[in-house]
């Protein structure tokens, strides 16, 4: 296939380096600049529309409005493109680009990602897919160059980007699990490295735990995914669920942590310093114990 791909952040450079490794023609525009071998740039995103699949992996709604809908460049798409939002954005937001998709009479496919850039490095990503089962036939081979499963949630491209939101809120919300978790057993002489070894030997072995408890235990909170980042991701929960019938008081709660430890100083961290800020603010240490 012949692919256009908007944005070259960690993400986007290792789902490149992919889909070159695949075997598909690959044209990138950033905003930015930056190359990635075997891709060919080009100087504007109506460029990167000149080809079968866009895949756009940009920062925000923002990013995606600055870049496609301000610009007209939907419109001057080629007939056929089918446009991968591979963005976590919000739901809100997705909706309203199914309706200029529509105008445009540009197919719109809902693919974010779970997955870090060293998961994304090695095509292992899981994606969440919703569209037109036409327009999803047709990237499926993009799709299986970037990914190792894609998991399909209905024909609604919102409906992938609210899974993502959900994802993303309760990974958060078990970093915050650990981090207090830990709080206690650190005030009893419990080494972290025990517990964390106890938890995931028995009761929590999944990847979200086996990953943040071992940054927790290290303490060194290297970014992967920005704090400023999973600050966005659960703004877009909380307005995601403003039409429900209820509040989600977890969701609020641990919200209200991640901005603090932003504002402490840990806007550029991994966004598990949420996890520092509630040790160091429970009286516990940061790192190893």
């Amino acid at each position: 296939m012949e692919i256009g791909l908007i944005g070259l952040g960690a993400m986007g450079r290792a789902m490149a380096a992919n889909l070159v490794a695949a075997g598909h023609s690959v044209k990138c525009w950033n905003r930015s600049g930056g190359q990635v071998d075997g891709v060919t740039m080009v100087a504007a995103p109506a460029d990167a529309f000149a080809a079968d699949a866009v895949l756009t992996m940009l920062s925000d709604d923002a990013a995606i409005r600055g870049a496609l809908l301000d610009t007209g460049v939907l419109k001057q798409a080629r007939p056929g493109v089918v446009h991968v939002v591979s963005s976590t954005i919000s739901v809100a937001f997705s909706r309203e680009l199914a309706e200029h998709h529509r105008q445009a009479g540009v197919a719109y496919v809902a693919a974010p990602v779970l997955g870090r850039p060293d998961v994304a490095a090695k095509g292992e990503l899981n994606i969440l897919a919703a569209g037109a089962p036409a327009a999803l036939e047709r990237v499926r081979p993009m799709l299986e160059a970037i990914g190792k499963r894609t998991w399909l949630l209905g024909e609604q491209p919102a409906g992938a980007h609210a899974a993502k939101v959900a994802c993303n809120m309760m990974i958060a919300m078990a970093i915050e699990a650990m981090a207090e978790a830990a709080s206690l057993t650190d005030a009893n002489g419990v080494p972290r490295a025990d517990f964390f070894e106890l938890i995931l030997g028995t009761l929590f072995g999944s990847r979200s735990y086996q990953v943040y408890s071992n940054l927790i235990n290290e303490g060194e909170y290297q970014p992967g995914f920005k704090a400023t980042l999973g600050l966005k991701d659960l703004r877009l929960a909380r307005e995601a669920a403003q039409a429900l019938a209820a509040p989600l008081p977890m969701l609020a709660a641990v919200h209200e942590q991640m901005r603090q430890a932003v504002e402490a100083g840990g806007a550029e961290r991994d966004w598990s310093i949420m996890a520092d800020y509630t040790l160091r603010s429970a009286g516990g240490q940061a790192g190893r114990t």
